[in-house]
């Protein structure tokens, strides 16, 4: 026998991990754990336990506290009296214990890959070579991130108290991500891990009580999915992080939809591997490889959609299946084992079923044929082909290690394919064409893309999606903002109680008689629209005086206006060009500044207005400023890769604006949104809906696209409830009552747009520091991250 035929002939023979330092950790706590509240260990209130099992072997590993509502309360309580010391120590000195932490997963990096092992199912190789590894690189990078808190985020502070749901697919990564950044920007923190894989959590814990983490900093509460909304839902915490599932996030939305809890969600993904004809064959499988059987598939942004180009399909579907063949399903602690085990006996059911299901609507199913492990939980690497765009396994997340595969003819359809679902999480574009890779890359719809690679990873480089795969990054600049809100927010008054500068109020009046002088109509898809309804409603000056009538909106003129904003998304195509346009707008106020200004005046009187007019013309000056400035960053993480991290439009946003300042308030959420590219569809206030009549004068004028302003007038409520219904609108902004508020978030939760509003806050919409600038840039945009890797 040749040398060839002896090397393609080898059998891999067995290389077992020996997990005895675990097995006597384990035996050193008898093998059951309590919960980590304040700095210590406590039983649960209900006295309950839950068993932990190997995946791989069904076996239990060890006895889990099952924390109570009344154990919740104690941690966040504890978070709660532990906020204002640790808020109050300096950067450098929270950075030392971030630093401790690291050096400490570093030291005991075996041990926990090893239990990870165990309690997840995944390979040890993945345990060790990546998931330990960024652990500690989180915490070493959010060490540096504290540091600089001073400098890099000098007008921010903490939230507060943070309550966070971590998964069971990276258990102690996922904890990392969420905990790293939350320490380092001055937060406390009550974290949830799964009820499948708690162990690394509360190992983890152990860790904080030996470099002496101050109580109550970090707390670990394990307890059942119940309990955990408790957490959730708690009046003492202000900021809510999810990494889980889209029906979870849809949960936690609804749950906290009448409070003013910053939230950031990290869900479900179904993402594309788009392979174009020209790219390496054999450099795209091992890609598939680790994009759709890395962690068995559990994973968010797995490349579970294959779109490869026509030309090339067949020959890449052959070096796919041979390549399936050569994959070992076995014991996660072997180290020469590629495929581990899933994560529980519910989790394996769901998979088959959903194979099953895809065969039945006609996909064809191929698996390869190496015999899986007697015991535990296991499935082999799939192949789904003869596949739709509508079918449900291409529409939807199986979660586990099961690939479709389609074909495309043309980039257009590529990217009309790859951006066919309702997630939008991560993408893979291969192709030897670097100009073709990159145009793809940014016409899809996801958070994060990479460029002949895939699940690339780094703690510099934020992380997170669009659309029903949430919002919020995790990682990076954009990952600590998400932790911090500015200062100023802190000490505004309770919009109740704030009384304009300028002594106007919204009381009715006794309206004087006075012929109509004005009727306005609907500024829809850049023309003047008459309501749906057929009906106006008039409005009244300050002194009772009728100064017209304006058209009263429906669910119609909202869907006309939704269609509208939605061809216009992305318009301009550079900052500079929308620059030009905001100017060429200032412009055009300047021109009708008296005229707009004496009708104002009416209503809020002729000092505000005045201001109102030319804080304004101001506020587009700073916007078509920033238009061209607000720009991403390139990243250097470990590894021949630059990462692009560019701020894009969110789309298309619904604005409900407030009623205080008619004319700046309305425009101060029109331009930041349109700056940045998105298109908009506003609802006045009804104090005076009229601006309509001389903003859409002013923007005809200005060669402001169609589509990109919508003016609806009406009742915001019933306005703002169907835009935030309508799967067309990306994001709804709301600083109107907490009662809209509220509806906003709950009737939002269908498509899980993103959502700000002012939370009962009062806005001075006449104090640039509070009412323009990065704050409001940050919210109209998303960032994507563009790994692109260099070298041969």
């Amino acid at each position: 026998m040749s040398i060839a035929e002896k090397f393609y002939t080898m059998e891999y023979g067995t290389a077992p991990e020996d997990p005895k330092e675990v097995v006597q950790w384990l035996e050193r706590h008898h093998r059951r754990f309590n919960l980590f509240i304040d700095g210590a260990w406590a039983a649960p209130s209900g006295g309950e336990y839950k068993a932990s099992s190997d995946p791989s072997t069904g076996e239990q590993i060890a006895e889990v506290a099952q924390g109570t509502v009344d154990d919740v309360n104690k941690a966040v309580a504890a978070a709660r009296k532990a906020l204002p010391a640790w808020q109050a120590l300096s950067g450098f000195e929270r950075a030392k214990y971030l630093y401790a932490l690291a050096r400490q997963v570093q030291k005991h990096a075996r041990r926990l890959a090893v239990l990870e092992t165990m309690d997840n199912g995944k390979p040890i190789r993945e345990s060790r070579d990546i998931d330990i590894p960024l652990v500690a690189r989180h915490f070493y990078h959010h060490a540096g991130w504290a540091q600089l808190m001073a400098s890099e985020f000098p007008d921010y502070q903490a939230c507060g108290v943070v309550g966070q749901v971590i998964p069971w697919n990276f258990p102690l990564l996922m904890f990392a991500w969420k905990v790293a950044p939350a320490l380092a920007a001055g937060n406390t923190v009550v974290i949830k891990p799964a009820s499948y894989t708690p162990l690394t959590a509360l190992a983890f814990a152990e860790l904080a009580q030996e470099v002496g983490l101050p109580p109550g900093v970090l707390n670990v509460v394990t307890c059942n999915a119940r309990t955990g909304q408790e957490l959730v839902e708690h009046p003492d915490i202000d900021k809510v992080a999810l990494t889980g599932s889209t029906e979870v996030g849809r949960i936690i939305r609804t749950a906290t939809a009448n409070t003013a809890k910053k939230l950031s969600l990290e869900l479900g993904g179904k993402s594309p591997f788009i392979v174009f004809d020209d790219a390496d064959l054999d450099s795209a499988v091992e890609g598939l490889v680790d994009a759709i059987w890395f962690n068995q598939g559990q994973v968010c942004c797995a490349g579970s959609r294959l779109l490869v180009q026509e030309r090339v399909a067949e020959t890449l579907y052959s070096k796919l299946r041979a390549r399936m063949e050569t994959l070992r399903v076995g014991p996660p602690l072997d180290k020469s084992v590629d495929i581990g085990a899933i994560v529980s006996p519910v989790q394996l059911e769901s998979i088959q079923k959903m194979v099953d299901a895809g065969v039945a609507e006609g996909a064809t199913c191929w698996q390869p044929h190496n015999a899986l492990p007697q015991n535990g939980s296991f499935f082999p690497p799939t192949l789904l082909t003869d596949v739709t765009p509508t079918s449900m396994v291409v529409q939807e997340e199986i979660f586990g290690p099961v690939l479709v595969a389609m074909t495309f003819r043309t980039p257009a359809e590529a990217a009309e394919l790859a951006n066919n679902t309702v997630y939008g999480l991560a993408a893979s574009v291969w192709s030897e064409n670097i100009n073709v890779a990159l145009d793809l890359a940014s016409q899809v719809k996801a958070g994060v893309v990479w460029v002949n690679c895939t699940n690339q990873f780094d703690a510099a480089c934020g992380f997170g999606g669009y659309r029903e795969s949430g919002y919020g990054r995790e990682g990076g600049r954009e990952g600590m903002l998400e932790y911090l809100t500015p200062k100023w927010l802190h000490t505004l008054p309770p919009a109740a109680a704030k009384a304009s500068s300028f002594g106007t109020t919204e009381d009715e009046m006794e309206p004087a008689a006075s012929p109509i002088d004005r009727t306005v109509k609907q500024y829809i898809g850049g023309k003047q629209a008459r309501p749906d309804s057929g009906y106006s409603f008039p409005v009244y000056g300050r002194d009772g005086k009728l100064l017209g009538e304006a058209p009263l909106g429906s669910r119609k003129d909202i869907r006309n206006a939704v269609e509208a904003a939605n061809k216009a998304v992305g318009w301009g195509k550079t900052g500079h060009a929308r620059a030009q346009v905001l100017y060429y707008m200032a412009e055009n106020m300047i021109q009708r500044r008296d005229e707009i200004a004496r009708r104002l005046a009416e209503v809020v009187g002729e000092k505000q207005a005045a201001v109102e007019v030319d804080l304004s013309i101001q506020r587009i000056f700073t916007y078509a400023a920033w238009a061209d400035k607000y720009d991403g960053l390139v990243h250097n993480p470990p590894g021949r890769n630059i990462t692009i991290a560019m701020p894009e439009a969110v789309g298309t946003i619904g604005i409900l604006a407030p009623s205080e300042a008619p004319l700046l308030g309305l425009l101060s959420l029109i331009l930041p949104a349109i700056a940045m590219g998105n298109s908009t569809i506003a609802v006045p206030s009804e104090k005076y809906p009229l601006i309509i009549g001389d903003l859409y004068q002013v923007f005809d004028t200005s060669d402001l696209p169609a589509g990109v302003v919508n003016l609806v007038a009406g009742k915001p409520a019933e306005l703002g409830k169907t835009l935030a219904e309508h799967d067309g609108v990306e994001a709804v902004w709301c600083f109107r009552s907490n009662e809209e508020a509220t509806m906003v978030r709950t009737a939002s939760i269908g498509n899980m747009k993103q959502t700000w509003t002012n939370d009962g806050h009062a806005y001075d919409w006449f104090n640039p520091a509070q009412a323009e600038g990065r704050w409001f840039l940050q919210h109209a945009t998303q960032v994507k991250n563009i790994w692109v890797p260099y070298g041969e």
